[in-house]
């Protein structure tokens, strides 16, 4: 397993752990003064109700994404207290009845880790403040343990590195180096019954 260190990237992790790293715009391409929070979630939403396959617009996505953090200076200064238990904390930018997608800024302690697991939807991650050292898993056909998975690669994000992944791709999450990590999200619909929390010691995993 390799460790990558990317800065300035737009990266796509895939359902099987692969990943490639996308070409990001320019940027003097984003430049938009003022771009609002309110125009950010009203072109999200026109980009979605126009795809076919929400996947397939992970670019586009992606681009808004960099957009609104490149111009935003509000979003640059949300930062939640994280909960000394678990050493996370979160703010939630939207929420509305109906409103299918979840946004939200996350501030991680350092050495806080997640458990494995994926979303249940796409999502697009983008580092605002501190370093986010991703892991990369992979489901492995075993009929006797159908939910076992292996790791696949690291790779550890820096501020301005955007990361996105489809439905099915499968992650841990690690805040390193000295400061919190600050990152903002963007997750298409939850869909509880996709979305898994994996243990590799036990090879099972459970609905969350």
């Amino acid at each position: 397993m390799v460790e990558i260190m990317l800065k300035q990237r737009d990266l796509l992790v895939m359902d099987d752990g692969r990943w490639q790293v996308c070409k990001p715009p320019k940027q003097w391409d984003l430049l938009r003064t003022p771009y609002r929070f309110h125009r950010f979630l009203t072109e999200v939403e026109d980009v979605l109700q126009t795809a076919i396959d929400e996947t397939q617009c992970l670019p586009q996505l992606r681009r808004l994404v960099r957009q609104l953090t490149t111009n935003s200076y509000w979003i640059q200064t949300q930062y939640a207290t994280p909960d000394p238990t678990t050493g996370i904390g979160v703010i939630t930018l939207y929420d509305e009845i109906g409103y299918p997608l979840t946004v939200q800024i996350t501030t991680y302690m350092p050495g806080t880790v997640s458990s494995v697991h994926n979303h249940g939807n796409w999502g697009i991650v983008a580092v605002l403040k501190g370093e986010d050292r991703n892991t990369f898993w992979r489901r492995i056909k075993d009929p006797q343990f159908p939910h076992r998975v292996e790791p696949v690669a690291e790779i550890t994000l820096l501020p301005g590195d955007i990361i996105s992944f489809t439905p099915g791709a499968i992650h841990q999450v690690a805040a390193v180096g000295d400061e919190p990590t600050v990152a903002f999200s963007l997750y298409g619909e939850t869909h509880h019954s996709r979305r898994f929390e994996f243990d590799p010691t036990t090879h099972v995993a459970k609905n969350f």
